[in-house]
């Protein structure tokens, strides 16, 4: 399976929360799952991190976590630029809105448990 991480799955997978539950854990751990993050997840971590107590990775340790965890990091390109911008208004997070045209874009399923996600016809799972 092909898994993209919102960015509360991954502060949550890196251990910050244990909000992530264990079957979701298991999954990220199956060698048979290709798991990738978003570099819009670094962006908005560093973005929200001054002002959320719940963020305490620093640029560095997130670089860290997701390569000793084998995810794999996955950039922003013009396909999904221009899919989020397509996409419909009724989401006002920007980052949300690139992460669900990446997972439509790349057919992943993305790793969230944000509801306003799957009005975007995106596979989730939570």
């Amino acid at each position: 399976m092909k898994l993209l991480l919102d960015t509360h799955a991954l502060i949550w997978a890196l251990g910050q929360s244990r909000r992530l539950p264990p079957r979701l854990a298991a999954l990220l751990k199956d060698i048979d799952n290709e798991v990738f993050v978003s570099v819009a997840c670094a962006y908005e971590i560093e973005f929200k991190r001054p002002r959320s107590a719940e963020i305490q990775l620093l640029p560095a340790d997130i670089e860290d976590a997701v390569r000793q965890l084998d995810f794999a990091w996955l950039p922003i390109g013009v396909r999904h630029a221009v899919a989020a911008g397509r996409l419909p208004r009724q989401h006002g997070d920007p980052f949300d809105r690139l992460i669900a045209a990446q997972g439509l874009v790349e057919n992943a399923t993305v790793v969230t448990r944000d509801p306003q996600l799957v009005a975007y016809g995106v596979p989730t799972l939570w």
